[in-house]
């Protein structure tokens, strides 16, 4: 099978335009009241911070302690650090959606970095076919690539790559480990149980390939080297996107699970904090959160990730509209065919209300109207919405500060200059994302904080930063 290219596009990112509750003009007491609890229920306050902070620290203990925890606190076998210095040429797969995408990563040293990049489609039969089949084009889209962009291997060299498999994988070295289950549509046959390394190596042995698969790569440690090759302070490596997940450095002292030897002093730990407290012991759940958890492909899993992530906001923000509709508090009662049915509010939608600054709410109207198909909207339907809208994300950032928080407090690291790298749409292009959760940060360690602790997006944890691992890999062995 011919692979195919496909182009990418990227979205500037607004700024956020705050209604204030006080300003709407409520169309009776009853709506202003049940605005009102509204606020209540999705405010997370300065002791609310520190008391998620807390439990997650006590979680992150435990997981380090012992397998099968909340916080899974999975070794990573990246070992390490990056100080920019770093020069050679890697390759990168990364494989774990619609599309796959090989990228040649170039470091030039002093934290620079050249990159070039092709994306290719991957066919849904292959998704459900003979798994030998799907590496085969995994194989044929990286010797494409090599012809394309003329990358020559002299002798008897390798290339080495870092294989971002975005699937859960319990993983048994740098470059060695077996898939658990298929997601995201996947179903190829004959993998599960398997090693996604060793399918990938075969299919490039057969084609006669120059390349190694150095390292097999977690999207967060990806994103932590990623960032640490401009900034080698970063500490942590954290997705906030379509789901949420982080990695951190941590002293090999305090894996006590670790049951190998080295001589690292340090190993990057992919938490998997998504699924923080299961138990729903701290976390401020309201009724909204707990409807659509009961509706989701996995109940009572990813408890904080479905508070947080991009793929479930629109989502909770849906559930508290039409609870209003209900109660005949919003738009007279009525609801629109579009609005009545899951998943519909994207969380693009609230990008774009967030940042809706015109005095009749015009963007925010389009949506429900053009988009959603309500036939009309009064400014005070438009106000709710909006206001509505901005606690749930405003909330989203928050908890995504305690997250933070509790690996900063861990560390010791917000005492000193620490970076924290960041990929994911949510941070990337949501308003005022980053600005709350430095906000929260502040809440927790005081104004000294923001003095030594950065945010800053991190491109391409699962391209560049699986390059770098590859590097690591080698350096390491």
């Amino acid at each position: 099978m011919t692979p195919t290219p496909i182009a990418s596009k990227s979205i500037p990112k607004a700024s956020r335009a705050i209604l204030d509750p006080a300003n709407i003009e409520y169309t009776s007491d009853k709506q202003k009241r049940a605005v009102a609890e509204l606020v209540e229920d999705f405010t997370v306050t300065p002791e609310m911070l520190k008391a998620i902070k807390t439990n997650f620290i006590e979680s992150m203990g435990k997981g380090l302690e012992r397998d099968g925890e909340t916080l899974a606190m999975v070794t990573s076998y990246v070992m390490g650090r990056l100080d920019g210095s770093e020069v050679g040429s890697y390759l990168a797969l990364d494989v774990g959606g619609t599309n796959l995408r090989v990228v040649s990563v170039h470091l030039n040293g002093g934290g620079q970095i050249a990159t070039r990049q092709t994306k290719y489609r991957i066919n849904e039969n292959l998704k459900v076919g003979d798994a030998k089949s799907l590496f085969d084009f995994m194989a044929v889209c990286v010797d494409s690539f090599l012809d394309e962009h003329q990358i020559v291997v002299r002798g008897d060299s390798q290339i080495e790559l870092g294989f971002t498999f975005s699937f859960p994988v319990l993983q048994t070295s740098i470059n060695r480990g077996t898939l658990i289950t298929w997601t995201k549509g996947f179903n190829a046959s004959g993998m599960v149980g398997k090693d996604p390394v060793a399918f990938l190596q075969d299919a490039f042995n057969r084609r006669h390939l120059p390349v190694r698969v150095a390292a097999l790569v977690n999207d967060t440690v990806g994103t932590l080297l990623a960032h640490a090759y401009n900034h080698p302070e970063t500490c942590m490596g954290i997705i906030l996107g379509t789901g949420c997940n982080g990695a951190y450095i941590e002293k090999m002292s305090n894996i006590t699970k670790w049951k190998g030897e080295t001589p690292a002093e340090e190993m990057i730990i992919n938490m998997e904090f998504g699924a923080f407290d299961k138990e729903r012991v701290v976390l401020p759940l309201t009724m909204f959160d707990n409807k659509m958890d009961r509706k989701s492909v996995n109940p009572n899993k990813q408890i904080l990730e479905k508070m947080i992530a991009g793929m479930y906001l629109g989502e909770i923000t849906r559930n508290v509209l039409l609870n209003l509709i209900d109660r005949r508090l919003l738009f007279e009662g009525n609801v629109s065919a579009d609005l009545n049915q899951m998943w519909t509010f994207e969380t693009a939608y609230m990008s774009t209300i967030e940042a809706d600054n015109s005095p009749t709410l015009h963007a925010t109207r389009k949506i429900l109207e053009s988009t959603l198909s309500f036939s009309s909207t009064t400014l005070n339907d438009r106000q709710v919405v909006k206001l509505i809208v901005e606690l749930v994300g405003k909330r989203a950032a928050r908890l995504s500060a305690a997250a933070l928080a509790g690996i900063l407090e861990h560390t010791g690291a917000w005492q000193q200059k620490a970076a924290i790298g960041i990929d994911g749409s949510l941070f990337e292009y949501y308003p005022s994302f980053d600005t709350d959760i430095m906000d929260g940060l502040e809440e927790v360690f005081g104004p000294e904080v923001r003095k030594n602790v950065s945010l800053g997006l991190a491109q391409d944890g699962s391209g560049v930063g699986a390059a770098l691992c590859a590097l690591l890999a080698s350096k390491y062995s």
